[in-house]
Parts: structure tokens; C-alpha cells; sequence
């Protein structure tokens, strides 16, 4: 162009070479120090001059007097890029002055130029102004702005008509708002660095136009940089219809980005430069290092290799501390819980047979028989267990109910009980058993109950039900409901005499009867009587049962007979064994004679006595367990066992081939932790009930309370 002049061309020369040596250089950080050392140099030898723009323009970077050192800064030599001076426009004046450069501004953080307004051509007027008033240098470099594409249309280059931006100064905008300082991102680099391009002097004694910025920075787009202070965006590129340069008015870029921008300068000038999309990549939050690859670098000492001892090791590290405290509060618990109950366990055999061969008494012939010994149970029965009626074993029933709900201590009498209007009617009645008494007379609870199981008074059976329950049926009533309390499943009562044909049971549903009645003294007193005196009645009364004089230990019961029962016994005897009386239980029911009712209850008796010699003769003693024989133990609950042992000689009393249960129970405050050897803790027991044989459990050794150990090891 005509406006050129020689020191445009060589700026342009000596910035060919320094893009020339840039495509050289291998590594940016060694091209980053080397230019600005070079930068350095310059601002040492140069002079700094200030050109004003004139009025509503902003202020001008300094410009190089010598004409001997030429502009040696470049977009892609420069670590931190900003916009390259561009030579001044030919549309001068006539009198050939160029006008003054406006303030070009820096490149972005990825090393790319912006253009952030067009470049207005200067007046005449405005020279002096640009020769005489210096500008001060900004303190920091503003934020990063990109440089502008170049209008293709035009063949002026990049930049003309702008005066040349120092390097690392912030650049006002056309507003003349300066935007706020950024801090610098790397350390390494100084905070302030000079670098105006110098101007070659023309002829006359003015200054020349710079040389024009790369032509390969002006067409790589970048994107738009919104500086943090002013929070303004510049614009991306100017239009070919502009008559002003790209980069016009734009903010030098922060110093602090030096390292990044060289980088890129450096990537573009070798025709390398990476994508946008690339450059401007999310940064994510990085993860916690390693805690091993930290120390290693830490202590500068690498990582010793994983092996399966180091592997073991630590986790015996790790896992010893906790299992160290489990083993702890473990120990702490055991030794403070409370210790369980210590139990009393047989070990001796649960039961004995007494040697001999099976027992058999002599039974009736006819009807139904059944014979136990209480406490041991029973010893046999004969015929088939069916109801059957009872006739007057019935009142047995009677008189339990009576001394249950008005019971006798004693030789206590008992209240008064007066003969009401009914009970005298009944006197009279000829066909059946009755006791001559009158309506009004009184007579003691025990009296009645003497007239009611000797003589069998009907009559009186009936007045005492009235008397307990108020009338016969609800006295029926408790009757079957005390029979089925005591498990006497086959037995129904319609009367409280027997008299009735309804009244019917089984011979062991009468022995259940006579075990519970026989526990009451009052009841044995006065069945075992053969006969009683009784004022107020005209004569003595006597038994019907005639083996209480006939058989040693006859205890009696009730005699029961009609027509349809035939004849019953039920009875109870007694027979002493090793200095303990046994009680033998039986009933015989059935028993017809064929000719009348005291025929059959004779034959009745006749069985019942075959019967009860024969089992009394056959009870016996046999020795079960020695003295000092062990037992059983004493478990404490933790493992510890303490043997126990017999207190003396235990006899077995049954017949032969009776087979019975031994237990072992513990005393009555139970079983104590800690006693000496010697100490009675239980009883051995044969039998059960009357019939049950006792002797007194002792401890072979001391016992001992379990230890702190003990409940360690049992848990």
C-alpha cells in the first residue's frame, strides 16, 4: 500500500522470524521464559512514549523511539497473548500524518483474539496531543478477551489503524471503563511485564505503522470471554462492511493465564491447536487420593508391593483391637450375671420290680372286683368295667359330701340336725332300710352320719341331703359333679340313697371314692364301728358289714344290696409293712344269691373276704437302694456336677411283680449353691402317696459354687 513504510516491513520480517522460531520450539514452558527475557530487554532499551487519541479516545500504549529494535512480540510467541499492533490507515489527512493507534486488546485464555470494537481514524488535531501526554501503565493485566476474525473482504490486515497494546497492561475500552484487576494463576510468572513493539522512525521523523499481527491467530475463531469485573461480552468479530481492525478497544488478558495461553499460541503456530470443544472441557471434582499413594508421596517413599502377608497383617491389625473388646465386655458380662438354679437329677434307675411272679387274687366268680393299694396303685381288677347299680354304696358319696361342706375334727358332734315331717314318713316304709326316728327330734351331724353308714338308714341319707343342698335334686346335683372331680368317669347318681335303680358305677369308680373318703378321720372312725348306741333311738344300731370282727386291719366301708344291684362291698383294710401301715382299697359288685337281697350282699362278703386275706398276705417288702449308693447329682447349671447319694436303706412295699417309679426331690427351699459333704438336699422316694417309702438324699462331697472360669466356659 502507498502508506507503508520501510519499518513496517521490518516489523513484518522480524516477525516472521519470531513465528518461524516459535514452530521451532518443542516445549511452550522454555518459549514461555525465553520471551520474556526478550520482553525484558526491549522495555530496558526502549524509551516509553505515550500518544494520546484526542478527545473521547482512549489512552495509547507506549511506542519504541529507536528505529533500530523492531516489534518482536507475535500472537504466537506470546505466553500471554494480546492483540499485536497493526500498521496505521492510509486515510490520513493531506498532509500525510498517520492518525494514533488505539489500544488493542489481549488474547483470551486460550490464546484466540477478539475484536471489541473497530478502529476510528485519528484527526490532524490529535498528533500533538499524542506527543506530548504520557499515559501511566496499568498496575495488572485485565481480563482475557479474544481476538476478532479478520473481514476478508478487506485487504487491510488485522489490527490497521490500532497502535500497539503493551503487553500485560489492561487496555480501556471505548467507555474508557478500566475492568477490575484479575490475580495471577501462576506464580512462576512476574506480575508485571511491559512489552510495547517499537516503531522503526520514517523519513519525516514519524512514527510507522507495526507490523501486522499472524495471519494463522486472525482465523482460528474463538469463542466470546466475559470479563469477571465489568461483566461485559465483546464482541466475536467485525463486519467486512467496517472500515475498523479487529481487536479495537479490547482488554489485554490477565498475566495470571501466561502459562495456558503460551501453550496455545505455541499449538496454533505449529498448526496443531486444539478444538474449542476440547479446550473447554468440565472440570470435575477430583476423588480423594489413595491414602497409601498420599503418604508414599508425602514421605517420598513408593508404596511397598501388596502381598498376602501385608494383606493379613493389616487386618490382624485392624480386627485385633475389636476383637479385644468383645473378649472384654464378654468377660465383664460373665462374671457379673447371676448364677442359674442348681438342679437335683436322678441317675439311679426310675423303677423297680419287686421279685416275683405275677399276683392274682382269688375272685368272685360272677359280676366285677377291683383291689388297689394306695400310694402304689392297683393290683388288679376282674370282670368287665361297666355301670352297674349301687344300692346303698351310694350313701358313701352321701357322707363325703356332708363332712366336706360341714367337716368334723375330732370327737367334735357336730351341729344339730332336727327330723323334718318327711324323714318320719319314710320311718315307715317297710320296704327298705330306714332308722326309726320322729319329726322334731334333733340329732348331732355326727349321729346322723352314724345312723347313715351302719344301719344304711334310707331315710336319714335323704335328710341329710336336704339339710346340706336344701332339696334331693340339687343335692343329686353335687353329687355327680364331685364324681366327675374325682375321675370317676362311669358313675351317675339319681338319689342320695341308692334306693333308685339309676344310681349306678363301676367297682375302681368306688375305689376312687373310698381313697378320697378314707382321708377323712372322722369318715374312718365311724365306718370301722361294728355297731353304735345312739339316744333318742329305741335300740342299738348295728353294722351290716361283718368282717370288721372277722379280719385283722378291717376298716370297713359300705355294704350295698337289692334286688337289682344283687349284693356289694365296697371296704378297706390295713396292713403294716417295715413299721408303715398300708392301706388296701376294693369293691366287689354284682353278687346275686337268687333267693334275696341280704342272700347275695352275704355272698358279697363272702368274696370280698378271699379277697382281702389274700392281698394282705401278699404284700411285701423288698430293699430297692443301699445306703450310700449314688442317686444322681447336683447339676449347677455351668458343667459342675456333685454326686448324691442314699441316706439310708429304701424298702419297696408292694406285691410281687409290682413295678413302681423312684423319684429324687429336692427339699422344700430347694437346692443351695454351696454346701458341705454330708448336707441332706433331697428325698429318695419309692411309691407314691401313703404307700410311698422315703429316705433322705445327701451329698457325697462339698459343693461348691461355680467360679469366674466356670461361666466363661459356659455360656
Amino acid at each position: 500500500m502507498a502508506g507503508d513504510s520501510p519499518g513496517k516491513a521490518g516489523h513484518q520480517e522480524s516477525l516472521g522470524e519470531t513465528t518461524a522460531r516459535a514452530g521451532l520450539t518443542s516445549d511452550p514452558r522454555l518459549e514461555v521464559t525465553r520471551k520474556v527475557s526478550a520482553v525484558a530487554t526491549a522495555d530496558e532499551s526502549t524509551p516509553d512514549g505515550v500518544a494520546a487519541s484526542g478527545e473521547g479516545r482512549t489512552a495509547a500504549p507506549e511506542e519504541a523511539t529507536s528505529p533500530d529494535v523492531p516489534a518482536t512480540k507475535s500472537a504466537a510467541d506470546a505466553p500471554e497473548p494480546s492483540a499485536d499492533p497493526a500498521p496505521a490507515e492510509d486515510a490520513a489527512d493531506d498532509t500525510g500524518k498517520p492518525s494514533a493507534p488505539e489500544p488493542a486488546k489481549d488474547e483470551d485464555e486460550d490464546g484466540d483474539e477478539t475484536a471489541d470494537a473497530s478502529a476510528k481514524p485519528a484527526t490532524p488535531a490529535d498528533e500533538p496531543a499524542a506527543s506530548s501526554k504520557p499515559e501511566a501503565p496499568a498496575d495488572k493485566a485485565d481480563a482475557s478477551e479474544t481476538p476478532a476474525e479478520p473481514d476478508p473482504s478487506s485487504d487491510k490486515p488485522a489490527g490497521f489503524g490500532k497502535a500497539p497494546a503493551p503487553w500485560g497492561k489492561a487496555a480501556a475500552s471505548e467507555s474508557s471503563a478500566p475492568a477490575k484487576p484479575e490475580a495471577p494463576a501462576t506464580a512462576d510468572v512476574p506480575a508485571k511485564t511491559e512489552a510495547p513493539a517499537a516503531k522503526p522512525a520514517t523519513p519525516e521523523g514519524k512514527p510507522a505503522a507495526p507490523a501486522p499481527a499472524a495471519s494463522a491467530k486472525a482465523e482460528a475463531p474463538a469463542p466470546k470471554a466475559e470479563t469477571p469485573a465489568a461483566k461485559t461480552e465483546t464482541p466475536a468479530k467485525t463486519g467486512s462492511s467496517s472500515d475498523k481492525s479487529a481487536g479495537f478497544g479490547a482488554a489485554p488478558a490477565p498475566w495470571g493465564k501466561a502459562t495456558a495461553e503460551a501453550a496455545a499460541a505455541s499449538e496454533k503456530s505449529s498448526g496443531t491447536a486444539t478444538a474449542p470443544e476440547e479446550r473447554e472441557r468440565t472440570r470435575q471434582q477430583p476423588l480423594p487420593p489413595d491414602p497409601l499413594k498420599l503418604l508414599a508421596e508425602l514421605t517420598n517413599t513408593p508404596p511397598p508391593p501388596e502381598t498376602l502377608l501385608r494383606t493379613v497383617v493389616r487386618r490382624v491389625k485392624i480386627w485385633t483391637p475389636l476383637v479385644a473388646l468383645l473378649v472384654i465386655v464378654f468377660c465383664v458380662v460373665q462374671a457379673v450375671r447371676p448364677l442359674p438354679t442348681p438342679e437335683l437329677k436322678l441317675t439311679a434307675t426310675p423303677s423297680y420290680t419287686i421279685q416275683g411272679g405275677p399276683f392274682t387274687p382269688p375272685w368272685p366268680s360272677e359280676g366285677q372286683a377291683a383291689v388297689a393299694v394306695a400310694g402304689l396303685g392297683v393290683v388288679g381288677t376282674y370282670g368287665a368295667q361297666k355301670p352297674a347299680p349301687t344300692a346303698s354304696m351310694a350313701k358313701t358319696m352321701t357322707a363325703y359330701l356332708v363332712l366336706r361342706d360341714h367337716p368334723l375334727k375330732g370327737d367334735q358332734p357336730g351341729p344339730k340336725i332336727t327330723v323334718d315331717d318327711q324323714a318320719d314318713k319314710e320311718a315307715h316304709n317297710a320296704d327298705e332300710s330306714r332308722v326309726p326316728v320322729h319329726k322334731g327330734q334333733q340329732f348331732t351331724e355326727h349321729q346322723m352320719l352314724e345312723m347313715l353308714m351302719i344301719p344304711s338308714g334310707n331315710n336319714v341319707a335323704r335328710l341329710l341331703g336336704r339339710w346340706d343342698s336344701g332339696t334331693d335334686a340339687a343335692f343329686v346335683k353335687k353329687m355327680n359333679d364331685t364324681a366327675k372331680q374325682l375321675g370317676m368317669a362311669d358313675t351317675t347318681y339319681t338319689d342320695p340313697s341308692g334306693l333308685d335303680a339309676g344310681t349306678r358305677s363301676t367297682a375302681l369308680d368306688q375305689i376312687k371314692l373310698a381313697q378320697a373318703v378314707m382321708g377323712d378321720a372322722v369318715f374312718r372312725d365311724v365306718v370301722a364301728m361294728p355297731q353304735a348306741d345312739i339316744p333318742g333311738l329305741p335300740g342299738r344300731i348295728y353294722n351290716n358289714n361283718s368282717l370288721l370282727t372277722k379280719i385283722t386291719g378291717m376298716l370297713g366301708i359300705k355294704t350295698g344290696s337289692s334286688t337289682p344291684a344283687g349284693g356289694n362291698l365296697l371296704w378297706a383294710a390295713r396292713r403294716t409293712i417295715d413299721g408303715k401301715p398300708q392301706l388296701i382299697l376294693g369293691a366287689v359288685m354284682g353278687q346275686q344269691s337268687g333267693y334275696s337281697p341280704d342272700a347275695s350282699l352275704q355272698k358279697a362278703i363272702a368274696a370280698s373276704e378271699k379277697v382281702i386275706t389274700q392281698v394282705q398276705s401278699g404284700l411285701t417288702s423288698a430293699q430297692v437302694i443301699k445306703k450310700g449308693q449314688v442317686v444322681g447329682y447336683v447339676d449347677d447349671g455351668l458343667g459342675g456336677r456333685t454326686a448324691v447319694v442314699a441316706g439310708g436303706d429304701l424298702s419297696a412295699v408292694g406285691w410281687p411283680g409290682m413295678r413302681a417309679k423312684l423319684s429324687l426331690t429336692a427339699n422344700g427351699k430347694g437346692v443351695p449353691h454351696q454346701a458341705k459333704a454330708g448336707t441332706a438336699i433331697g428325698t429318695l422316694s419309692f411309691g407314691a402317696g401313703p404307700a410311698a417309702t422315703q429316705v433322705p438324699a445327701v451329698l457325697q462331697s462339698a459343693l461348691n459354687a461355680p467360679g469366674f472360669f466356670d461361666k466363661l466356659g459356659n455360656f
